[in-house]
């Protein structure tokens, strides 16, 4: 799964430390996240998108899918 979490998250000068303890799971986990290798729950994508103050369609809508 695409995703702008990590584009976002660096904007933010956020480590995947510090979003994975505002969301509840582990550095790893966000890693993953970031590079689409583990679906999320809507539960943490809202979580995320909330830490990153977006919403769900800035962080994962895929805009013309190739």
């Amino acid at each position: 799964m695409k995703n702008r979490v990590k584009i976002t998250r660096v904007m933010l000068n956020m480590t995947q430390g510090e979003l994975a303890r505002q969301v509840g799971v582990t550095r790893q986990t966000i890693g993953l996240v970031e590079k689409g290798e583990y679906n999320p729950t809507l539960q943490l994508c809202v979580a995320i998108a909330e830490a990153l103050n977006k919403t769900l369609d800035d962080l994962f809508w895929e805009v013309g899918k190739e």
